[in-house]
């Protein structure tokens, strides 16, 4: 194993190996298109890719900028629109979709909309759904990227710009969402979060390298869970960080950051 990566790369890595093969992938620019073009290459050859632009299962030649960008439409199966890929969303049809957002808590809610307590004046506005709400609403698998820290893992979202559980177990289906989809995994650059089954509430899963419960406990605004089989996460593979950086991502548009 590579001692030498940097948090990004790390992430990436992490991120490619939640992906299955065979399996539907909803792709957000940035690290989410890194880790599914990693996937790829890596062990997952018949992943489908699904953009929002309405791209399904390039070929990418390289790493794309956007959702938009002509590189997600390579060699693709279909190059389409957005209404039609939301609509695979709709019929069920989507494995995984990767998320962000500036605050996430333990039910695994997103924020990607304003910081503050008054909607009309907040503190911070940020971009909102884009089709966020959307996506973790009617795939089957939400896995949100992540840097760890107490301002962004807090006890209170601002806004639910995106919905995890909600409140708790059995939430999401009172409101109305599709039984059996919702937050699956959180990946941050401290450790691999999942969610215990009888709460729906966060829980730390696996260890990165090095760091402690307590580190992890320390960068979160809430009570985190704890799995009682603890792992550690394996670190980037000499491979994987081969691969990522002269196949994926030859001009460090993402892990250069």
């Amino acid at each position: 194993m590579c001692a030498n990566y940097n948090p990004l790369e790390l992430l990436v890595c992490v991120g490619s190996r939640i992906i299955v093969d065979n399996s539907t992938v909803f792709v957000g620019t940035g690290v989410p298109m890194a880790a599914t073009l990693l996937a790829q290459k890596m062990h997952c050859p018949n992943v489908i890719a699904i953009f929002e632009a309405g791209a399904v299962a390039p070929q990418m030649p390289g790493m794309p900028i956007s959702v938009g960008d002509s590189r997600t439409s390579y060699k693709a199966l279909i190059a389409s629109t957005m209404n039609d890929v939301m609509e695979a969303c709709q019929r069920g049809m989507v494995d995984y979709t990767f998320l962000g957002g500036a605050q996430i808590d333990m039910y695994g809610n997103l924020n990607s909309t304003m910081i503050g307590d008054d909607y009309q004046e907040p503190k911070v506005r940020f971009p909102g759904s884009g089709g966020a709400n959307d996506l973790a609403s009617l795939c089957w698998r939400t896995v949100v990227i992540t840097p760890m820290d107490n301002k962004r893992f807090v006890e209170k979202v601002n806004y639910i710009t995106t919905p995890g559980y909600l409140s708790g177990k059995g939430a999401r289906e009172e409101a109305g969402l599709p039984p059996g989809t919702g937050p699956y995994k959180v990946i941050t650059n401290l450790a691999i979060l999942g969610y215990d089954e009888d709460t729906c509430r966060m829980k730390i899963e696996s260890l990165h390298s090095g760091v402690t419960v307590d580190k992890v406990l320390e960068n979160c605004g809430f009570e985190l869970l704890v799995d009682d089989n603890l792992e550690t996460t394996p670190p980037p593979s000499d491979e994987e960080l081969r691969v990522l950086r002269e196949e994926v991502d030859p001009d460090g548009y993402i892990i250069g950051r």
